[in-house]
């Protein structure tokens, strides 16, 4: 069965595995490499059984090992060219037939997958999310958004399975300890989602028929599992629909 699994979602570090009945992708390797080999392991993926790394954006917590993994195990990495410009300092040296472009609109096929990639806005290169399609089903990934657009929607919509950014609590995040112009760049159009902001759009997501929603990228310091779920699940009950029965609701682990 094609699904989104994710091995670490969060503000400190970002590894999604995807899978179809034939081919698996990671989307983003912002943790350590080992960390990552052994989270695919614990889910009976060997490193040689990816069949790409898919960037979202150049931001550490999201390209940390990338080159590592490409290097030691031979996988390709996809990114627009904006990204491979930003990333290229970090990811350090790869191998010219492992470096592979994937610019939003185009549609790659892995296998059993087709993989396209939508804009979103964050304060990046070349931001985006993802689409796979497979099994006749549509699951997407999409963290690292600003503000939510109609355009984006309707890439989220028609998900069987998506892993939506929740990324903070409004009032940890003005109570905290991050400096102004951080809580600022967090707040922008080109941050992160809120809580109540990624509720009001899984709630959308869940009366449109989407069947699982993994909330991901929350902030270690600005935001507690138990608070996406509880704001997320309030707002899908108030469309009257009942998480666990209608709608599976769940929380990406952190790395």
């Amino acid at each position: 069965m094609p699904k989104i699994q994710p091995l670490f979602s969060g503000s400190s570090g970002n590894a999604i595995l995807v899978e179809g009945r034939g081919s698996a992708l990671l989307v983003d390797a912002g943790v350590s490499g080992k960390r990552i080999v052994t989270a695919l392991e614990e889910n009976r993926k060997a490193p040689s059984m990816i069949d790409g790394i898919l960037i979202t954006h150049e931001h550490i917590d999201h390209i940390q090992s990338a080159g590592i993994l490409s290097r030691r195990y031979h996988i390709p990495i996809y990114a627009n060219a904006a990204t491979w410009e930003a990333m290229l300092p970090t990811v350090g040296e790869i191998a010219p037939s492992l470096c592979r472009t994937l610019e939003p609109g185009e549609e790659i096929v892995f296998g059993d997958i087709a993989v396209s990639a939508f804009p979103i806005p964050h304060d990046a290169a070349s931001p985006v999310g993802y689409n796979f399609f497979t099994e006749n089903k549509k699951l997407t990934v999409a963290t690292d958004i600003g503000k939510m657009s109609d355009k984006i929607f309707m890439r989220l919509s028609g998900s069987e399975q998506i892993l939506l950014e929740s990324n903070y609590d409004i009032v940890m995040l003005k109570k905290g300890s991050y400096p102004y112009p951080l809580k600022q760049r967090i707040l922008s159009d080109r941050g992160h989602l809120s809580n109540k902001e990624a509720a009001a759009v899984c709630a959308r997501l869940a009366s449109l028929g989407t069947k699982h929603i993994i909330l991901g990228h929350l902030s270690k310091e600005n935001n507690t599992p138990s608070l996406a779920y509880d704001i997320c699940r309030l707002h899908i009950e108030n469309c009257g629909l009942r998480v666990g029965e209608d709608i599976r609701l769940s929380v990406a682990p952190r790395a």
